[in-house]
Parts: structure tokens; C-alpha cells; sequence
């Protein structure tokens, strides 16, 4: 009997780990510019760091957590999420006495969540992020906000939107909270079960409701610009004049209030339309938080932080056409030609690789039809034909697979003109699609 992967996950093979490699190594390009180290933590976490950290209101902690008795009896969770572990292990290793602030962590690594798979979305999914830990500061907001706008920048996401908002202080949110216990506490019997549930937990989560009646209520809530300290509001004035000054497009939207209880001031999320006009949805948030590291046992420290789905990106990626390069390809494929010496063209091989270019050739002796198919199978931008005549005057024979034209190169000069020769086809190539 067959078995199959487990519901919600799924393999990446093939074109497919190009892709998501391409995409993680632009990722972390990005994080290493603005000086982010990588945090590497473990997948499994005590129950109790979620509960505490995401909170219990979250939709995470009470409905997508996978969570088990291990074999001492003890309650451990594969991380829905990253930050969470990112804090813990800032408080453990206690790097608030040893580093100057911020401390600048980045992190790709799968998470865990018993979600409804659909595309671009599976319960098993690797996420990047960023947190910043130490710094209250707009300033460091921004940065956080500027660098994930900047990574799907280096993606060719082009008409990226940031959604905006703020949450306000603590004091602004407790006044802000109880308005809308009292503006929804009259109508609560009219939507849906996760409202009626929120409205005594954590009633701002309401806001976030996606049933199309319950919207129509929504829309006439209390507004939290209403209920907004003077600091608050010099706060997110600042932060979103910084960001025009960037040239960063944003919207306010006022019923942003992001799905972990932790976050308090700014909040945001990218959003991205296609060239059809289509909105593809949220394809990364993040937010600011107060008071997640004095929760999880450190001093009472500030952060900010954000996150991507990184199989979200790669559907959005593949659909769109967006990463060229992302698909694989061979700059050279080597076709022994005749009773040639097969060890002299293994080792023309083995130069190209050292010169960094990949590269395969035929270890069998087939007919030169056979060989251009198994080329183009391969997508090679180029073959290399070799037979004890080229062996004998130290030339080589490079076949432009796209336009079919051909070239004679001395082999001595072979390093100096693979470079210009690969970079030229992939921009003609780039051109073409």
C-alpha cells in the first residue's frame, strides 16, 4: 500500500526547490544587509511559551496548535510560529547583558498550524522573519518595515501596498477595548461563534472577522485613532511620514489589528496586486511589541518583528513569471564525440565546475541527436562538442542551443569567454519571457 504525505504538507522537488531556494537565499541576502544574524531554534516548545507569548484569545493557541504529551508527561508544541522561540532564547542565553541594543535576529525554519490547506498554504510551511529586541523606537520600526518591503523588492514584486495601522499604548488600548465590548455587546448575538468568543477575550480580534455579515457591523465600530494617546499619535505620525520620506506606498486601514496578542503599536502587512489588476492578499506582516520579553522572563524590553510564508511567496513567485532565474538550468552540457578520450572530457568538465558554472556531460557514447535532446531536457543554454580533433588542437566547439549558432574556442581561453557568454544568453533569455 501506498502511503502518502500527511494532509496539509507537501513535497518541493524538482523546478520547485530552485525556486524556494532562490527565494531564501534573497531572503537572507536581505536580513544580512541590515545586519540581522540567524537565530536557529528547535521546532518543538514547551506548551506553555505560545500560551503565554501568542495568547490565549489567538486563534493559534485555540484552535491550530499541535500539541502532545511527550513520553514524561510533558506538554510540547511544534511552533506555529517563530518569535515566540526567537524571545525565549534571548531571555535563556540572556544577550540583553552582553549586546548592544537592538539585538538583530533572522530566522527561516518550518512552522506548524492545523489550518484548512489551500493554495499557497499548508499546515506544514517555512517562514522567515525578523525581530529587533531592545530599541523603542519608530525608527527601528521602519527599519523592520523598509526590509521586508525591500525583500520582495529583490523578488520583482512590483506594486507592493503596506497596510498600516496602529494599536496604540496600553492605555490607549484598554480604553479602546472596552469601547468595543460596548459598541458589539448589543449586537453579538448576531455573528458568528469566533466573535462572541472574542468580545470578552480580546474583543480588538473582532475587527479582524472575515464573515461578510458580521463586516457590515464592524464598519461602524469605534475607531482607534479615537481613543490614541498624544504619544501614540506622534508616534505613528512620525513613522508613517519616515516611510513617504522612503518612498514606501501605505493605506491606513483602521480594522488591521494582526491575529497574535501580543503586538501594540504599529502593525502592517504587504499586499500585492497583479499586473491583471488581481489582489493577491497579505503576503507577509509583522508588528511592534511591548512586552512579550519581560512575558517570557526578560527585562522589560521593546521589539519589533515580521514574518513571510515562504510557500506563499513561491506560489506568488511561479504564477507570476516573477524569478526568471529561479528555474533551473545548465550553462554547459559537454557531448563526447567519436573515440575520444573520455578522462580528457571528464576533466573539461570538472574546470568548468571549478569555474562555477554548472555543467553535465554524456559518460556514454550516443548519436548526436540523442545527445542535443538529452541537452535541451536539461535546459542547457549551451553544448560543448568535443571529439579527438578539438582534443588535438585544444579548441572547442559551443553550440548556442537557443539560436543554434555555433563557435570554435581555443581551450586556453575557455575560462575568459564562458562569463560573458552564459551572462549574455540569460539576458537575452530574460528579455524573451
Amino acid at each position: 500500500m501506498e502511503v502518502k504525505p500527511v494532509k496539509g504538507t507537501h513535497d518541493i522537488i524538482g523546478n520547485d526547490i530552485i525556486l524556494y531556494q532562490r527565494i531564501e537565499d534573497a531572503l537572507a541576502k536581505i536580513a544580512h544587509t541590515y545586519g540581522y544574524l540567524e537565530f536557529r531554534t528547535p521546532i518543538i516548545e514547551h506548551t506553555e511559551l505560545f500560551a503565554r507569548s501568542v495568547g490565549d484569545s489567538s486563534d493559534i493557541v485555540r484552535k491550530e496548535m499541535y500539541t502532545f504529551l511527550d513520553k514524561g508527561n510533558r506538554s510540547l508544541t511544534l511552533r506555529p510560529e517563530v518569535t515566540a522561540s526567537i524571545i525565549r532564547t534571548i531571555v535563556n542565553n540572556k544577550l540583553y547583558s552582553s549586546q548592544d541594543f537592538p539585538i538583530k535576529a533572522s530566522y527561516l525554519g518550518p512552522t506548524f498550524r492545523y489550518e484548512r490547506p489551500q493554495a499557497g498554504r499548508y499546515r506544514q510551511f517555512s517562514q522567515f522573519g525578523v525581530e529587533a529586541v531592545g530599541l523603542d523606537s519608530h525608527l527601528i520600526d521602519v527599519e523592520v518595515i523598509a526590509l521586508g518591503y525591500n525583500a520582495l523588492k529583490s523578488l520583482n514584486f512590483k506594486d507592493i501596498t503596506l497596510k498600516i495601522n496602529t494599536l496604540g499604548d496600553d492605555a490607549s488600548r484598554n480604553q479602546y477595548r472596552e469601547a468595543l465590548r460596548g459598541y458589539f455587546a448589543g449586537r453579538i448575538h448576531e455573528m458568528c461563534t469566533d466573535c462572541q468568543e472574542r468580545l470578552n477575550s480580546n474583543p480588538l480580534r473582532i475587527l479582524d472577522c472575515k464573515v461578510e455579515e458580521d463586516r457590515k457591523i464592524i464598519k461602524d465600530a469605534p475607531r482607534i485613532q479615537d481613543f490614541l494617546s498624544e504619544q501614540s499619535k506622534e508616534r505613528f505620525s512620525k513613522t508613517i511620514n519616515l516611510l513617504d520620506s522612503l518612498n514606501i506606498k501605505f493605506d491606513l486601514d483602521e480594522t488591521l489589528v494582526r491575529g497574535l496578542d501580543y503586538y501594540s503599536e504599529v502593525v502592517f502587512e504587504y499586499h500585492y496586486i497583479a499586473p491583471d489588476g488581481k489582489t493577491i492578499g497579505a503576503l507577509g506582516a509583522g508588528g511592534h511589541y511591548s512586552h512579550l520579553v519581560e512575558e517570557l522572563g526578560g527585562p522589560n524590553l521593546a521589539g519589533v518583528g515580521l514574518s513571510f510564508g515562504v510557500e506563499r511567496l513561491a506560489q506568488v513567485v511561479a504564477s507570476e513569471n516573477l524569478l526568471f532565474d529561479a528555474f533551473p538550468f545548465l550553462a554547459f552540457y559537454i557531448m563526447p564525440i567519436g573515440e575520444v578520450n573520455i578522462e580528457k572530457v571528464y576533466e573539461l568538465n570538472e574546470k568548468i565546475h571549478r569555474l562555477g558554472y554548472p555543467s553535465e556531460m554524456a559518460y556514454e557514447s550516443k548519436a548526436l541527436k540523442a545527445l542535443f535532446k538529452k541537452a535541451e531536457k536539461r535546459s542547457a543554454l549551451f553544448a560543448i562538442l568535443i571529439g579527438e580533433e578539438e582534443l588535438e588542437k585544444e579548441m572547442l566547439t559551443i553550440k548556442n542551443l537557443r539560436t543554434k549558432e555555433q563557435t570554435s574556442v581555443a581551450l586556453a581561453d575557455f575560462d575568459s569567454v564562458a562569463n560573458q557568454m552564459v551572462e549574455e544568453e540569460l539576458i537575452e533569455l530574460n528579455e524573451e519571457r
